[in-house]
């Protein structure tokens, strides 16, 4: 359960005892007045985690709030990157983030599969060209098209399992029925690459579904009729300069063919018409430009804007021994998710993908994250953890277990680093409040490192086992509050807790 009163305490006092902790020479007032201050602090944290276990630092602030948070959304024209995978990583914390505060989440990946998308006729005729070679023929490959290894693989698959069937189709059947085949076959492989990187979907959303309801043209209507598109040049126009957007934009092309507002339009429609009162969209760094005209297409369909929000995350680039790694789609030099994840683990892939705010670049250093020492940010938190369950086992084997801690006297921990630790553990609550509220899950990166930092101070300077029995009790209930509050923030994370290493 979670007491919002207790937690505005605990900051409070957190926030004061560098100002009210004793100092000499001081009056003995004084001094007992810290004391009890110190004393508050440390025994109403540490019962509050011990009773609250798995949910400290969970709230009920938004119960009954309904949030559709869409992230990656990456065409389905080859493996998710690197790129992407930051995406995916900020989205799926703070889905969870959202979760701990109350929210009733839905994660959405919106499928570009229209079937007037240049880029997936691209990869159509790539695949098809890739086809043809592999059954011998001399055809040139495209010219725009996707030189990956991907494309390769996939169009041998299709003669193993097909052989030359598709040789006695027209060219346009045989287009369609490859791009169709590229499509299938790179969702499947992107929802294995996310899973194994502990990003999973309630929902994958086809846009070509749009277009075959009819709620494009819907929403096309919906706008002429309140005024907000017109007609000019043969082509219809969304009047979105009337909502702060620079210049008019197209909805449906002199082909008579819809543009991506038009399919955006019609989705963030159905978002709200699904019943969410927020939506949250994460995109790449190509689509900073994509904000006014999308908030544009939702205020004229009548939706309030402000219950939109959209993320914009920068790129990322990766070095290897100091070099810059080059990723391109196009050119086939791209650095897949899932090279990454076996590379250094999901783990790390993670956690330095969150490691700075989604408004920053980011570089990720490969040989930092495979490295096994305090140097490794990830490995220095799990270190952490597994160093508690490791005191805790010791403890267990020593026939001392982890005592009741409302029956402990835990006015024993006095000590500078003991209270910083506890101050630490009180600060979760908050943390969690912020980093969900201001869309930051990259603070619990910096938290968690703190964390155990402060722990590793406290088994520095104070030992558990081998004090008097009372000391040793009070500092097993510490032990178990600090495993409990770092479990917790890694829960979040979708970072594993390991209790050896």
């Amino acid at each position: 359960m979670f007491f919002e009163a207790e937690d505005k305490l605990f900051c409070c006092i957190g926030s004061l005892l560098p100002m009210l902790a004793p100092k000499a020479p001081n009056s003995p007032d004084s001094l007992e007045r810290g004391y009890m201050i110190k004393s508050e602090l440390v025994e109403n944290t540490l019962r509050r985690i011990v009773s609250e276990g798995d949910n400290y630092g969970r709230a009920q602030l938004h119960t009954g709030e309904k949030v559709l948070v869409e992230y990656v959304s990456a065409n389905p024209n080859g493996p998710i990157t690197v790129g992407s995978a930051r995406g995916g990583v900020i989205g799926d914390v703070l889905s969870n983030l959202l979760q701990a505060v109350g929210y009733d989440v839905c994660r959405e990946y919106y499928i570009n599969d229209a079937v007037n998308s240049l880029q997936m006729q691209h990869f159509g005729k790539s695949l098809e060209a890739r086809y043809l070679q592999a059954l011998g023929q001399d055809v040139e490959f495209p010219e725009d098209g996707y030189k990956g290894e991907y494309v390769t693989h996939i169009a041998k698959h299709v003669v193993e399992r097909h052989g030359d069937k598709y040789l006695t189709m027209s060219k346009t059947e045989r287009l369609k029925a490859f791009t169709s085949i590229g499509e299938r076959e790179m969702l499947a492989q992107q929802k294995a690459d996310l899973a194994a990187f502990g990003v999973v979907f309630d929902n994958w959303y086809s846009e070509r579904t749009l277009h075959e309801s009819s709620k494009v043209e819907t929403a096309v209507g919906v706008l002429k009729d309140k005024g907000y598109a017109y007609e000019d040049k043969d082509a219809i126009w969304l009047k979105s300069t009337a909502f702060g957007d620079d210049k008019d934009r197209a909805l449906i092309r002199r082909n008579s063919q819809p543009t991506y507002i038009a399919s955006d339009a019609a989705y963030h429609a159905d978002k709200f018409n699904r019943g969410f009162g927020k939506l949250i969209n994460i995109w790449g760094p190509q689509h900073n430009g994509y904000i006014a005209r999308t908030k544009a297409a939702v205020s004229a369909l009548g939706y309030d804007p402000d219950k939109l929000d959209i993320i914009i995350y920068q790129t990322v680039r990766l070095f290897s021994g100091g070099e810059l790694v080059m990723m391109s789609k196009r050119a086939g030099e791209l650095i897949p998710l899932s090279e990454l994840v076996q590379e250094v683990g999901k783990d790390a892939s993670r956690f330095f993908l969150l490691m700075q705010g989604a408004d920053t670049p980011l570089d990720f250093d490969l040989e930092l994250a495979n490295q096994q020492s305090s140097e490794n940010p990830v490995y220095q938190v799990q270190y952490a953890h597994a160093s508690i369950c490791g005191i805790l086992r010791s403890a267990e084997e020593q026939g001392v277990a982890v005592p009741d801690a409302s029956k402990t006297d835990l006015s024993m921990l006095g000590h500078n680093s003991e209270v910083d630790l506890v101050k630490k553990l009180a600060e979760y609550p908050d943390e969690i409040i912020s980093a969900a509220e201001s869309y930051q899950p990259h603070r619990l990166t910096a938290y968690a490192r703190e964390l155990a930092s402060s722990f590793h101070a406290f088994y520095r300077d104070c030992r558990v086992l081998g004090e008097e029995l009372s000391l040793t009790n009070a500092r097993l209930v510490l032990v178990a509050a600090a495993r409990t509050t770092l479990r917790n923030v890694l829960a979040i994370l979708g970072v594993s807790a390991p209790e050896r290493m």
